[in-house]
């Protein structure tokens, strides 16, 4: 089934003209009625066009029934009719149905815009749900289609397929997610995300490393470009990332499983298996859905000091459980559970002009672990939606490095050569957000209001021990053990307004207020008493949203005016204690003017999304490193961004699409610290002028039982440099990549085979290796060598 809530492909004439007796078992409340006819389709399979022509609130829908006596129950009273189309196609048209029932006409006398072109897609990251193309915000969604089609496994697979959306290359675990090229640097520290990353409806990570969750499973990937401090306040300066999970079914039993093997050129070779089981609790009402996953990514890197090859293979394991049950007729609980481990030996950098080996004297192991507990109640009525989401967020991560290269500079000991520093965070975030909104079909007038509140605590432990050649003893040089407790309260609210004549305006705002302690001991053997600090920082947020939207056929114009920030916070760390000016760092904040166009043309065959937008980034924050290698976090200056993104997609034939997005972007430093002044480039770090990606997919039916599946993907990433210190980092970037699938489906079974960097590209890639010496020798972060993957897939 392909469904994007609207039709797809419509059936041939003979199966169009079988007889509407087959029997569906359907729960579904009374609800909006676009969302009730998503649930009608999702239950009995099939694809249903026009969701949007139906405006009222549905009828209860309980039982066994055909499609068409469903679906007259379920809209009796709706200003609309339907039509089947074929078994597996219903198109639904705004008005009384006509007099005279139309012949149903056969797909080949339609056009292959007809066919091929889809119906809108519903998006939530919104905190309501709301057509993508009619939302005055950049936004791009990747379907579970694309997923399952491409074969896409994790984050960095969807980067290709979503304008001006990039990411570090450190390794997985290792990794942040960058949007519209506003990137604060390569380096992972203190300074929270720019970037609110979401599983569902909490957030994953405060400020550690994104846990590249495997793509099992899920429904969509949800994009927003641009603030987001409106609705979900702060770590959304530039936009929002989230990964939307299919929730059980309480109609049908439910399985799939999947293998995979993969071989890259001149490293070791990968596998990895997945499977899913939904299991109906109460007919209707109750279910239960388990996700489980394993992977072994082999490694394409050697160390020629240690005699090893495969040095940065990386281990994940991981699964979700998720519990549904309704409480009458309007509301739903949820309840789950999200685990993953992450384990890489060894990181994917490279020193000097050696394309796939290093010699390091440690191995620079890496462990990232999430967690997260969720619940979720949603009541729906006549007069609105209210819903409450809490959560319990894990997320802990460990980094080794070798330290050797900047041991003199803590131990003066001729006899102590190898250094070994270990990086340990872990964060516990509770979060509660309440929102109550109103119905979609409650008039001009929609509101939404909430109240978010978390309290984020971080226990770091860094340690540098250093040892001799020849020994086993080690003698500590460094401690630093460090807690961090954020406490967040904040109201939110929005209004849309339909003014009429196709315009609306809506606007909204967020009051965050933060409050920040910090505690740090700090550990020297040159010292005689452990350093220590005790801090507290209080930050308050103001985030408003303005935009004005002109919506006519199948076209949206919009302006946009919106905000987002991050809070400060302090310094300690360091051989010696921090100094007066670097003690502190102050908040940053992000304003965003821009306007987009949104527009499909034939028939849904051309689909245009564009937007211009100019940012103000007012006192940068960045994560730095001193000369010892030890981490500080400062404010570099400010700057002026502006950019163009685009996205088109083509559907000339049936089932062929072609999809092309680019980012023209540049960035300029208006003001920076003085103490980045005489050292600092222009622009920001790792932002080329031009990014650009093109997705081309083909499904073709060979005959009755087996269906073709094509698709290729290429990627372009312009030149740039790795930091905001030009002198410590050459221009990397410009390179091409890419990626070819071809699949074969028969009923239940899915046979895809994939190809990636099918050229072998080389090309030196955003990120960054070894801190302590890092700007000593010329490190680069190559892409992974030609991999062929090949993956066997069952639905049960």
């Amino acid at each position: 089934m392909r469904l994007c809530a609207g039709a797809l492909t419509l059936g041939v004439a003979a199966a169009a003209a079988e007889p509407d007796t087959q029997m569906h078992v359907f729960s579904i409340p009374a609800k909006p009625a676009a969302d009730a006819l998503i649930d009608f389709a999702l239950q009995a399979g099939i694809s249903i066009g026009g969701t949007t022509a139906c405006a009222g609130t549905s009828q209860t829908l309980n039982g066994a029934f055909t499609l068409s006596d469903g679906l007259r129950r379920l809209l009796a009273g709706l200003p609309c009719h339907f039509e089947l189309l074929d078994p597996k196609t219903v198109k639904l048209t705004a008005g009384p149905p006509p007099t005279a029932t139309a012949p149903v006409r056969a797909a080949l006398a339609q056009t292959p815009a007809e066919r091929a072109a889809p119906e809108e897609i519903l998006v939530t990251s919104t905190k309501r749900r709301v057509a993508a193309d009619r939302l005055a915000a950049a936004v791009s969604v990747v379907t579970a289609d694309q997923i399952g089609d491409n074969g896409l496994t994790d984050v960095t697979g969807t980067v290709g397929a979503i304008a001006g959306m990039s990411m570090t290359n450190l390794g997985p675990g290792r990794d942040k997610i960058l949007l519209r090229g506003l990137s604060d640097g390569i380096f992972t520290g203190r300074t929270q995300s720019t970037v609110g990353t979401y599983l569902d409806e909490l957030p994953v990570n405060f400020n550690a490393p994104d846990p590249d969750l495997r793509l099992t499973d899920v429904e969509a990937i949800e994009v927003v470009r641009g603030p987001q401090g409106a609705l979900y306040g702060s770590g959304a300066m530039s936009g929002l990332y989230r990964i939307v999970t299919r929730k059980p079914d309480p109609n049908a039993f439910a399985a799939t499983g999947s293998i995979t093997n993969g071989w890259t050129e001149t490293a070791a070779g990968s596998r990895s298996a997945d499977g899913m089981i939904n299991l109906p609790l109460a007919e209707g009402l109750a279910a239960v859905r388990l996700v489980g996953y394993g992977d072994l990514e082999g490694g394409y890197l050697g160390n020629t000091d240690l005699k090893q090859s495969d040095v940065d293979r990386t281990t994940r394991e991981g699964g979700r459980l998720t519990l549904s049950s309704a409480i009458g007729d309007d509301w739903t609980v949820m309840a789950g559970g999200t685990l993953q481990s992450l384990s890489s030996a060894d990181a994917q950098y490279t020193i000097g002009r050696t394309p796939r080996n290093r010699a390091n004297r440690v191995s620079e192991s890496n462990r990232n672990n999430f967690g997260q507990g969720s619940l979720e109640i949603v009541g729906e009525d006549a007069w609105g939606r209210l819903s409450s989401a809490t959560g319990y967020v894990h997320h802990s991560f460990s980094t080794q490095y070798d330290a050797s290269a900047a041991l003199s500079l803590f131990d003066d000991s001729d006899a102590a050569d190898i250094g070994v520093y270990d990086e340990v965070a872990r964060t516990d975030m509770i979060v509660e957000d309440l929102i109550a909104s109103s119905a979609p079909d409650s008039g001009p007038l929609q509101w939404l209001a909430g109240a978010y509140g978390a309290t984020t605590i971080e226990r770091s432990y860094n340690i540098l021990r250093s040892r001799g050649a020849n020994s086993h003893t080690t003698q500590l040089r460094y401690l630093e053990n460090r807690d961090d407790r954020l406490n967040e309260l904040a109201p939110y609210a929005e209004l849309s307004w339909q003014i009429g004549g196709g315009w609306s305006i809506t606007g909204g705002a967020r009051l965050s207020k933060e409050t920040l302690y910090t505690n740090s001991d700090v550990s020297l053997p040159t010292a005689k008493t452990p350093r220590s600090a005790r801090r507290r920082g209080r930050y308050n947020g103001w985030m408003p949203k303005l935009s004005v939207q002109y919506d006519f056929e199948d076209t949206t114009v919009y302006g946009l005016y919106s905000e987002g920030y991050r809070p400060g916070g302090f310094n300690s760390g360091g051989i010696a204690a921090p100094t007066r000016q670097q003690k502190f760092y102050a908040l940053d904040r992000l304003r965003n003017a821009e306007i987009g166009v949104k527009s499909k043309f034939w028939e849904g065959s051309v689909e245009l999304r564009t937007a211009l937008f100019r940012d103000y980034w007012q006192n940068i924050q960045t994560d730095q490193y001193l000369s010892s290698g030890l981490s500080y976090t400062t404010n570099v200056g400010d700057a002026r961004v502006l950019g163009w993104e685009n996205e088109l997609v083509l559907r000339p034939l049936p089932g062929l699409s072609l999809s092309i997005n680019d980012l023209y972007d540049t960035a300029r430093l208006t003001k920076t610290a003085h103490s980045f002044s005489a050292l600092i480039t222009s622009g920001l770090p790792g932002i080329p002028d031009l990014s650009f990606g093109s997705q081309l997919s083909y499904e073709t039916q060979l005959d009755e039982d087996f269906t073709l599946l094509l698709g290729g993907e290429v990627r372009y990433v312009g030149r740039s440099r790795l930091t905001f210190q030009p002198a410590l980092s050459p221009a990397m970037g410009g390179y091409f990549t890419g990626r070819l699938t071809a699949g074969v489906e028969n009923g239940n079974w899915r046979l895809l085979a994939a190809l990636d960097n099918p050229a072998n590209t080389r090309g030196d890639t955003f990120a960054f290796g070894n801190p302590f010496s890092f700007g000593q020798v010329r490190q680069t972060t190559p892409l992974r060598p030609r991999t062929f993957t090949i993956s066997l897939s069952r639905n049960f």
